[in-house]
Order: C-alpha cells, then structure tokens, then sequence
C-alpha cells in the first residue's frame, strides 16, 4: 500500500488531493494545523474509501515542525512514496507592522518548512531509490504586484527552488514537479458565488478536483513544472504590458476602497 503525505488538507486544494489520492488506491496521511477539522476530514475520507487515512495536528510555521512531522512517519512505520506540499497561507494587504506577524508565518510556511520537507523526506526517497515530491506555487510567482508582494515572491521561490531541486534528485529516481496553479475555486479568496461561477465558465477559476488531476498526472510522469491553465500562459505577459504607474493606481484604489469598507 503506497502512502502519500498532504500538508494543509483538511480543507480546499490539501483535501482534494488526499480525496483523489484516496480514489487512485493511497493511504494518506493529512497534515494541518486545525485540529477539529482535520480529525473530521480524515474520518470522511476513510468513510468514503475503506483506505486508512490519518490525521497529524502540527503547526507547519514553526522551526522544527518539518522534523516532527518526519520523526512521526518513523514512529509510525510509514514510508511516503508521495509528498505534498500544499499548506500555506494569503492575504492581500499592503505590508506594514501590523501584518508583519503574518508575513513571518507565510515566509516560514512557503519558504523554511517546505525546503525541510523536500530535504528530509527527499533524502529517504533517495536512499530508496523513489519518490515523489510534489510543490504548490503559483501563477503569481511571475506577477509581482501590490498588495501581494510577499505571496508572490515565496511563490517564486518555490517555483524556482523545485526546478533546481528536480534537477539534484532526478537521477537518484526522485521526481519533483512544482504546480503554478492560477485562481482556484476555493474560499481562499472570498469571493461572492455569483464571481465564483462566472470566473469557472469563463475558464479563469479552476475547480480544485480538475487541477489536482491534472497535478497529480504532470507529476507521476514525471514533469518539473506545470501551469494547469491557459489563463497561466496569457495573463502574466498582459500584467507586464501595463506601465507601472498604472499597477501603482490600481494598487491604491484597491487599498482605498478596502479601507473605507472596514471602516462601514
């Protein structure tokens, strides 16, 4: 039985990959930091498939959480054929103190805890030979822009980091594949159902289900780097296009109108 590790999958894009995986014939373990809806997605998924499914409560920001989460797989006798590394966090908000806890948590998320997992779970792969390492980006690792100036530039380290660690792995019979998704229809943007359902017919917000398919099948075959999505060819080219004077506008006009919406 082939198991695969999910980090942030109690909820969203983490859920449906231990979904999927589980429809695929995995045994998963679900990593997150939310202890009660983390126990309640894994009794759902064992639910739906039979598959054992167990649920690990750690706080993937902190130093050391990378470690925790390996020494559990060997207290439990569990070898991770597939790694992926899903959890992390958004805001969109100009950086200024006050979100300057946040910014430390993304940072540690996208940046430290990923690079640990890919070593340390990487370096078992590699004495056995195999594995699969799998990396969450994003579209915006190619869009700079404000009020998402440390989202996209973790994002792009990401992108940027799994290439070059493909690379060092690939020939020990390690593929790691980093996932640069555009928008995706979760609550991670807190949109209203009627944009939700307009961005999905236009082909500009991807169901988390189709993306993890097609995620799932780049990295069995072994692709370094894949972007689901047209919308991932076309909008990074365009968003270049614009003066930056324009991206200076549009970012305060955003910034204004949130603003003015906390104050109501």
């Amino acid at each position: 039985m082939k198991t695969a590790l999910i980090t942030g999958a109690d909820s969203g894009i983490g859920l449906a990959y231990a979904r999927e995986l589980a429809r695929q014939g995995w045994q998963t373990v679900l990593v997150s930091n939310r202890e009660r809806e983390l126990a309640e997605a894994a009794r759902a998924l064992q639910a739906e498939n039979g598959l054992e499914t167990q649920p690990l409560c750690v706080d993937l920001a902190e130093r050391g959480s990378a470690q925790r989460v390996l020494d559990w797989c060997d207290a439990q006798q569990l070898e991770i054929e597939l790694l992926v590394n899903n959890a992390g966090i958004y805001f969109m908000e100009y950086l200024s103190e006050e979100n300057l806890p946040k910014v430390r948590a993304m940072i540690a998320l996208h940046v430290e805890n990923v690079t640990e997992m890919c070593i340390l779970f990487g370096a078992r792969m590699k004495a056995r030979g195999h594995g699969y390492i799998l990396n969450m980006s994003s579209m915006t690792a190619r869009i700079p822009a404000p009020g998402i100036a440390v989202y996209s530039a973790t994002k792009a380290y990401l992108k940027s980091f799994g290439k070059g660690f493909s690379y060092e792995m690939r020939p020990f019979g390690v593929k790691v594949t980093t996932v640069c998704p555009a928008a995706v229809d979760t609550g991670l943007y807190q949109l209203s159902d009627r944009t939700r359902r307009t961005g999905r017919r236009l082909g500009l917000i991807q169901s988390p289900e189709a993306l993890v398919r097609r995620a799932l099948r780049a990295t069995f075959r072994g692709r370094r780097v894949i972007s689901p999505t047209p919308v991932n060819k076309l909008l990074p080219p365009l968003i270049a296009l614009l003066p930056s004077r324009t991206i200076d506008r549009l970012g305060m006009k955003w910034i204004y109108r949130k603003s003015n919406s906390t104050k109501r």
